[in-house]
């Protein structure tokens, strides 16, 4: 209990903030670099303006994208709030804009989700509570402005945790035949084969091997090596390595850099002091254990409560009956990131009672390429395009259509299996986000 105790009390002992603020500047320029590149790489146009319609989160199917170029100024507004947040203009301001318009971003599409974008809303309410702009920034700059040298500790602990949990849980789930026999890899890098430079070297089946051992060591271990000051500069030139190596053949945005720029965290803010900001005053610290009060009690719960939720969420699969890797019960906000590749079709047949007519939906006409490929092997897709065919037939006077579908989805090259009932009219059945479907199928094999 004392030791608890001794440990809760150094994290409010004040340290050099120089670590805290150098990250708001890779954080600032990160998220500009996330939102411009989204539009200048047709990321907004593809995923935001094209589609008819996008797949909500499910409950909030009201929240549609802008019509017309909304979105295209609705991102440059997310790309200036990077701009204010690395140099700390009005910092909280902007972060607070910037939070809440890419979480409802992240909220209106599903059929592009990837965990660095809920990683970075995770992160957002970190930088939201850090004094990160307290320091070598425009804010401070103001007439009356608080201008401070420290932070508490745990300004810094909250993101470490935070990122050993994130890969803790990316080694853990590597842990299954699809990554440990090498499948998702091999797959992945044979679309691969074009790419200039290393194409060809990706399809060896050593380096094949590496990767699929690499990445399990990789994502067990980086926290501790960037932990233990010994084995810092070892962490980081690792990690230089293997983000960069991701960002060239995987292309997942600024997740690299992301975690590239969190290293820097971990080194001692003296270090970084001296590296970064030379004319920023020595900080003493102070090792006397600093008194627990009862705001200290309450944020040191506050952020227990938090990290509990954040370990037991990933295991929440288990939860559900069958394989998440083919129901996806379970699967989102996990860190279960890049272990399979699901391949397959999906046909919709549309049955009205009314003229005892039956036809098969054209996709094309109402989803983009990349949503027929989401929504052919997800199964809360599938559920929401049959609620939305239903509602479209309506509008044309069509009522009570019953929707079916037939699928054929293949796991990391595999055999084959149907994933949804072909029997069940998915538009009478209500989606259960606390209980296993029994309209979704999950295949032993595989």
């Amino acid at each position: 209990m004392k030791t608890s105790v001794r440990i809760i009390q150094n994290q409010f002992q004040e340290v050099d903030n120089a670590s805290l603020v150098l990250f708001r500047m890779i954080f600032g320029f990160l998220v500009f670099a996330e939102s411009l590149g989204a539009i200048v790489t047709g990321w907004v146009k593809r995923t935001l303006v094209e589609p008819e319609f996008t797949f909500s989160l499910i409950g909030f199917e009201w929240l549609q994208p802008l019509p017309g170029s909304g979105m295209y100024y609705y991102y440059s507004v997310m790309a200036l709030c990077g701009v204010a947040i690395a140099i700390g203009f009005y910092y909280r301001f902007s972060l607070s804009v910037f939070t809440i318009m890419w979480t409802l971003s992240y909220w209106m599409q599903k059929s592009h989700y990837n965990n660095h974008y809920y990683l970075l809303i995770l992160l957002c309410l970190f930088m939201l509570i850090v004094p990160a702009h307290a320091y070598a920034s425009l804010d401070a700059r103001r007439k009356n402005a608080v201008v401070g040298m420290t932070c508490p500790r745990w300004c810094l602990s909250i993101f470490k945790i935070q990122l050993w949990i994130v890969f803790t849980y990316a080694a853990l789930n590597k842990l299954y035949p699809g990554w440990l026999e090498g499948d998702f890899i091999a797959l992945s890098f044979a679309g691969k084969r074009n790419y200039p430079l290393i194409g060809n070297l990706l399809q060896g089946e050593t380096l094949q091997r590496m990767v699929v051992y690499g990445g399990i060591l990789f994502d067990l271990l980086i926290v501790y090596l960037l932990l233990w000051k010994r084995t810092r500069w070892l962490g980081f030139t690792l990690s230089l390595g293997f983000h960069l190596f991701n960002s060239a053949v995987f292309q997942i945005g600024i997740f690299p850099y992301l975690m590239i720029g969190m290293c820097v965290l971990f080194f001692e803010p003296e270090t970084i002091r001296k590296r970064f900001f030379k004319r920023k005053p020595v900080v003493t610290v102070q090792r006397d254990m600093t008194q627990l009060t009862a705001r200290r009690r309450f944020v040191a719960v506050g952020f227990g409560i938090y990290f509990i939720i954040q370990i037991l969420a990933p295991l929440r699969h288990y939860w559900f009956k069958g394989n998440a890797f083919w129901t996806e019960e379970g699967h989102r906000l996990s860190w279960r990131m890049m272990l399979r590749t699901k391949y397959g079709r999906s046909t919709f047949k549309a049955f009205h009672p009314g003229t005892d007519s039956t036809w098969v939906v054209d996709k094309t006409k109402f989803l983009s390429p990349g949503q027929r490929g989401a929504v052919s092997s997800k199964p809360d897709m599938i559920w929401q395009f049959a609620q939305y065919l239903q509602k479209h037939y309506q509008e044309q006077g069509l009522d009570s259509v019953q929707i079916k579908v037939d699928t054929s989805i293949s796991l990391n090259g595999g055999k084959s299996h149907p994933i949804i009932d072909p029997e069940v009219d998915l538009t009478s059945v209500k989606w259960q986000p606390l209980r296993h479907s029994s309209w979704i199928l999950s295949p032993e094999e595989d």
